[in-house]
């Protein structure tokens, strides 16, 4: 099928696992010298798809290239957090995710056979979107899809694969296969989108190191339908279902369960994808717990094994990588395709604006830098999850035993359980984009280099808004309360003029602020970002805090615009 005709295929009407997608001869291949394009794209996974998407809303037209003419299969990333959930709100597709997703905000952990405890991991209310939806891949790549197929800035090439890369001083010359033979073609810029095995890290002499973990887990999709059984994830230490290992279930859609097992490194990975060996101990788990009588059946099947590493620098002169091309962490804890997204939207924006004539080509340092940073925080997290789950020595099993051991009475103990610390966005301090705060009295975690976190607003007429809704395509500044005279609001908003489109947010502190279009009718804007009447936080187009102030002036304030673009 043609990518165009999924806009008008009904969605209970498409296999997302088995669509295939029409190569079609580009001209860029019948061109007597290289077309040249502003940003060219490797990999139609939700990395490379979030990027192109991003850029074209930006106005930057993209050209998209993948390997292959089909969207993923089986489940894979499954897990995609609150921050991802709010990526693709922007990119015009977060709703479609989120009705389709499972919710879930719960989580339970077992030792042997008794519950230890629960965790909430949105325990305050006003938030639009969940902590995490549970979704296949599939889904995810296919709803972004159709997104792009709506974008005419974006052009996705099937069954075009990299098979050269050359740096130019101003440009990358590539070379192209395809099944009409190969093509080249010149980028301004090229994003490396292309997964684990990258073959653009591999093409400019680039590796990822790291650490490998000695040790295999079974991923079975069962497809099965149980009543009243609460959308959660259960994690098992050492269950008698499935002894000295451990166990992850998880609830997908279309009545699809995904189940984890551990199997440890001499596992046969070919004997075990066999049906005959999953079912036992699917029927195994099912005995030893509240779905006992469930009927089910294997959907798909995978063995995988993991490691921690990351590529030294994410920036190579024309060339930036993203996602698992740059990365790649442990499946615990939920980080891999939710960090690449979040690679996508921090590198949008710079490409974007280094194109434009806004910012200098220096800007997109900070894109290695600040990612380098997150990744390294993700690898960090990871590590240690893997190391609790499967501990490689008997007195690290024997410290892992007593510690769960604990947690059923002592809340300490809670804290240093692991069976994944989960996705959360990377607050970027020590970036050089950050204003830093010239007030000593802000309070909270908001700080310059925080994502931006939601609230929930009230408009004139009483209806409910949500504060990342509100925020602009650019930079956004926020201005609190009605202390704001309206000479000093002109001056804000002439302050971004001639550095880069500025959007002035005005939200009440109360709902009598009736010059504000917007109130703060909870006050859960101004308990989450500590700011009183006549404050103001300047947000990056990625929806991070780059300043903060208690008296704003149009000077500071184009100043940190000028610092967040990299002029400085």
């Amino acid at each position: 099928m043609k990518l165009a005709d999924l806009r008008s295929t009904a969605a209970d009407a498409l296999d997302y696992q088995h669509l295939q997608f029409d190569y079609q001869r580009s001209t860029d291949q019948d061109a007597v010298q290289p077309v040249r394009h502003p940003v060219v794209v490797v990999g139609a996974g939700p990395v490379g798809l979030s990027l192109a998407i991003d850029l074209a809303q930006r106005g930057v037209r993209v050209l998209l290239l993948d390997n292959d003419n089909t969207l993923s299969t089986g489940s894979r990333a499954i897990c995609f957090a609150k921050r991802t959930l709010e990526i693709f709100d922007r990119l015009g597709c977060g709703q479609r995710m989120v009705d389709k997703g499972v919710s879930w905000n719960l989580g339970r952990v077992f030792f042997r056979d008794e519950p230890i405890y629960s965790f909430n991991l949105q325990p305050d209310s006003g938030h639009e979107r969940p902590a995490f939806i549970n979704l296949q891949q599939y889904y995810v790549e296919g709803f972004l899809a159709e997104r792009v197929a709506e974008l005419p800035l974006i052009e996705l090439r099937w069954k075009n694969r990299i098979v050269g890369v050359e740096q130019h001083a101003d440009h990358a010359l590539l070379t192209v296969e395809t099944p009409d033979g190969n093509y080249r073609l010149q980028a301004d810029y090229l994003a490396a989108c292309d997964g684990s095995r990258s073959a653009v890290r591999q093409l400019i002499g680039q590796e990822s190191k790291g650490r490998v973990f000695r040790d295999r887990f079974l991923i079975a999709d069962v497809k099965m339908h149980l009543e009243n059984q609460p959308s959660e994830r259960w994690f098992w230490f050492d269950p008698p279902f499935h002894p000295n290992q451990s166990v992850l279930l998880h609830h997908q859609p279309d009545d699809v369960w995904r189940i984890d097992f551990q199997l440890g490194w001499d596992a046969d990975p070919e004997h075990e994808k066999k049906p005959e060996n999953i079912i036992p101990r699917v029927k195994a788990l099912l005995a030893n717990s509240a779905m006992k009588d469930a009927e089910f059946t294997l959907e798909w099947a995978s063995v995988y094994t993991f490691a921690c590493l990351r590529m030294a620098a994410f920036r190579h002169g024309r060339v930036l990588f993203a996602g698992d091309s740059a990365h790649g962490v442990s499946p615990f804890g939920a980080r891999g395709a939710n960090s690449g997204v979040q690679d996508a939207e921090n590198l949008a924006w710079k490409l974007a604006a280094v194109l434009q004539g806004q910012a200098p080509d220096a800007l997109l340092d900070s894109y290695a830098a600040e990612r380098e940073f997150a990744a390294d925080e993700n690898i960090l997290n990871s590590t240690r999850a893997t190391d609790f789950i499967t501990p490689k020595s008997e007195i690290s099993r024997l410290f892992r035993d007593a510690v769960l051991q604990l947690a059923k009475t002592q809340p300490f103990a809670r804290s240093i359980v692991n069976s994944g610390r989960l996705s959360l966005p990377a607050t970027l301090d020590g970036s050089a984009l950050n204003t830093p705060d010239d007030d000593a009295d802000f309070a909270g975690r908001l700080r310059p280099g925080a994502p931006a976190a939601d609230a929930p607003l009230q408009d004139a007429e009483g209806r409910a808004r949500w504060l990342l809704r509100e925020l602009g395509e650019g930079f956004t500044l926020l201005l609190y309360g009605e202390r704001h005279t309206p000479a000093q609001i002109t001056a804000l908003q002439a302050a971004g003029e001639g550095v880069a489109p500025l959007t002035l947010l005005r939200v009440g502190a109360a709902a009598q602020d009736s010059a504000s279009p917007l109130i703060d009718a909870q006050g859960l804007v101004a308990q989450r970002y500590d700011l009183r009447p006549g404050d103001a936080v300047l947000l990056r187009p990625d929806q991070h805090v780059c300043a903060r102030w208690r008296q704003p002036s149009a000077a500071g304030l184009r100043a940190a615009l000028q610092r967040a673009l990299g002029r400085v």
